[in-house]
């Protein structure tokens, strides 16, 4: 195995999911509250779950998103 290629190539999926997943937790409150389905002044639990089938690998992430 290639000890740097494997570390560039985690770092850069992780990059992907923060990146992607930030985008699609604003977008989702904005629209909650336009909807009125939030005030906007919530604590919202949130829950990542990360998955590698091959390996067997599930790792969830919990934890909490503070609007005001």
């Amino acid at each position: 195995m290639d000890e740097g290629k494997f570390n560039i190539t985690i770092r850069q999926f992780l990059k992907e999911v923060g990146i992607t997943a930030q985008r699609e937790i604003e977008t989702a409150v904005r629209e909650a509250i336009r909807a009125g389905h939030l005030t906007g002044t919530e604590k919202l639990a949130a829950t990542m779950t990360l998955e590698i089938g091959a390996i067997r690998l599930t790792h969830v992430v919990s934890g909490k998103i503070e609007l005001a």
